[in-house]
């Protein structure tokens, strides 16, 4: 009773996306989770005491889930559009202003970028810029859910050196010196390849993290999870359990022994499973020391999440509509020299004193996490991401210093508001503000991410070496054991990539 075809350690999203394919192809599953529900990082909760709003306590947005996942496995789950791509705020001549770049390009965008820098020649750069990435994006989006193509392949499929040297061969940091003039702009484009990553613009790693949140489904759109990322795991799950997965949560695994013809499990109640193969949707180092292993190093996690709800929506001296502010992604602090000195004082130990913030509001394109009663109140949520916040800056007073974290997060969004933020945070039913920081310490201990590492290892580019034995990119050293979550190549993000392409891996061999 105890033997599966298949065991998948953790069921996070993508676990629960392989569990689907594998039992779809009738295979025998058994999902082992070590909390008390499915999910992972990709949970809604109700955070707040009293306060009937659902948020994605950890996730952000959606761009790399493929639409093709969702077709395969008839999940019921929508993605909105937001209608602004950004907002940054800036001070210009004593002028309270701000960039305002909609998702489909016209002429507003034109005056917007014109009004900042005094010339068209910035716009047209950025267009050409992003028309270059989506081209990247066109060629490296199909090949997510193959086999890993070779370096060879992506560059020969593209055929143009010009884009391939810009993302590929030279850090994104310099690409941008040589495209731009502006300072602000620059930044903007370069926050892409630092969310969840610490490295500085002239690092690879900066190239690699952009290039991702650049090439979902080809076009790289960042949607709203209609429902929050709960709404996602929800029809994950029920799809699973539909088609005959074994899940047992509150299952937490002790140790894995592999062997060349079968995989045993046994978790710390004592009870142990077998199965033909194993997937880990644990992180790489918490796969190693199950197994005995030495642990991989990488980098630690570099990013903090507060969680908001406001019972109205601020106003902004510049006397932009808040609605169109916030729908999109809210830049406060990120021009290219405020990122590059983050950087700098964090990697030096000091905690970033003009603190890069991205922030959006949810219920501005999707009302449904809300109560009908909040709705109709006017209440909203707030997501708010620091950048350059490395898990070495909390090892000593994690709880001191997400208290500097809080003030100087909420302290540079205020910098450009009417009023404080905080005359706008909901109560809860114990009257505290409905405000809460998650710090990289905070998803180590919660979601075990080792250091706060939401990728849970560095990123790798989305191909091979072109002498490099890797088939799908979720392989390990050991032939019956497979990495199905974001520390598998492609696999960072709420993508299901890995999740997908660990479960043809083993589909392929039996």
């Amino acid at each position: 009773m105890n033997k599966y075809d298949v065991i998948i350690i953790g069921a996070g999203h993508n676990g629960l996306v392989a569990a689907s394919y594998l039992a779809k192809a009738g295979k025998k599953v058994l999902m082992l989770e070590a909390n008390n529900e499915v999910g992972g990082a990709a949970t809604s909760e109700q955070v707040f005491a009293g306060v009937d709003a659902r948020l994605s306590r950890y996730s952000y947005l959606v761009s790399l889930l493929p639409d093709q996942i969702l077709l395969d496995l008839d999940l019921k789950f929508e993605t909105i559009s937001r209608k602004i791509s950004s907002y940054t705020p800036y001070l210009k001549n004593g002028i309270q202003a701000g960039l305002l770049v909609k998702r489909v390009w016209d002429q507003s965008n034109v005056e917007s970028f014109k009004s900042l820098t005094n010339t068209e020649a910035e716009s047209k750069a950025w267009y050409k810029f992003y028309d270059q990435v989506s081209k990247f994006a066109k060629v490296v989006s199909p090949t997510l859910l193959k086999p890993l193509p070779t370096k060879s392949e992506i560059k020969n499929t593209l055929a143009d050196d010009q884009i391939w040297q810009m993302l590929i061969e030279q850090s994104l940091g310099k690409t941008l010196d040589e495209r731009f003039e502006d300072d602000l702009v620059k930044g903007v484009i370069l926050t892409d390849g630092l969310i969840g990553t610490f490295s500085s613009a002239y690092e690879m790693q900066t190239n690699i993290c952009f290039i991702y949140h650049l090439i979902g489904n080809g076009s790289g759109e960042w949607k709203v999870p209609k429902g929050g990322m709960g709404a996602l795991v929800s029809e994950l799950h029920k799809k699973a359990k539909s088609l005959g997965v074994d899940i047992k949560v509150n299952s937490k695994v002790e140790s894995v022994s592999a062997t060349d013809s079968q995989v045993d499990i046994e978790l710390e109640s004592g009870e142990k499973f077998s199965a033909n193969y194993l997937l880990s949707n644990a992180a790489p180092q918490v796969l190693a020391q199950l197994m005995g292993q030495e642990k991989p190093k990488s980098l630690e996690g570099s990013q903090i999440k507060i969680n908001m709800v406001l019972k109205s929506l601020p106003k902004f001296k510049s006397g932009i509509d808040p609605k169109d502010a916030f729908v999109g992604t809210l830049h406060i602090n990120e021009s290219f020299t405020q990122l590059e000195k983050a950087y700098c004082e964090a990697k030096s130990g000091l905690f970033p004193n003009e603190l890069p913030l991205e922030m959006y509001c949810h219920t501005l394109t999707d009302t449904s996490i809300l109560s009908d009663d909040l709705h109709r109140q006017g209440y909203h949520t707030l997501t708010i991401f620091g950048i350059h916040t490395p898990a070495h800056l909390f090892d000593k007073q994690p709880n001191e210093v997400k208290e500097v974290a809080k003030k100087r997060a909420l302290s540079a969004l205020n910098q450009y508001l009417d009023a404080p933020i905080e005359n706008h945070l909901a109560t809860d039913s114990k009257g505290n503000l409905c405000i809460e920081i998650k710090s990289p310490l905070d998803l180590e201990q919660e979601l075990a991410l080792p250091r706060g590492n939401i990728f849970q290892k560095d990123l790798s580019f989305p191909f091979k070496d072109d002498e490099s034995k890797l088939v799908w990119g979720v392989e390990t050293n050991h032939p019956k054991v497979f990495l199905c979550g974001a520390g598998a190549i492609r696999g960072g993000g709420v993508s299901g990539i890995s999740g997908h392409n660990a479960a043809m891996a083993v589909l392929e061999l039996n």
